[in-house]
């Protein structure tokens, strides 16, 4: 199977702190949801021969607390002070948690 690639159009500055073990933080309905690490970066040419940078991405989508973001392209580079938890870090149960009630729960700051 090919390595999975997220494409942008600007090789990111952050570029060596990101693969310092960074990910990538997915943006769903305004909500971060979920991480992947950045395995790689690379230069690359999108079909119309125009340039990019290609993000190697890890398969495996690691559910984090739920937090409000605006998207910037649906996806976000944190810093780990800024970044949400890991739900697997947040105790039993919190992965099999529906996500409304997740949200309910993290509103009222009981999670």
């Amino acid at each position: 199977m090919p390595p999975l690639r997220h494409f942008t159009r600007h090789m990111p500055k952050r570029r060596d702190e990101i693969l310092d073990g960074g990910s990538l933080y997915w943006v769903v309905n305004g909500v971060i949801m979920v991480r992947q690490l950045v395995l790689d970066i690379l230069s690359d040419t999108e079909a119309d021969g125009s340039a990019c940078a290609a993000l190697v991405l890890h398969p495996e989508l690691i559910r984090v607390e739920g937090r409000a973001m605006r998207a910037f392209q649906g996806w976000r580079y944190l810093d780990p002070k800024d970044a949400p938890a890991d739900l697997a870090a947040m105790g039993k149960g919190a992965e099999e948690m529906p996500d409304s009630m997740r949200r309910a729960l993290a509103a009222l700051a009981l999670l």
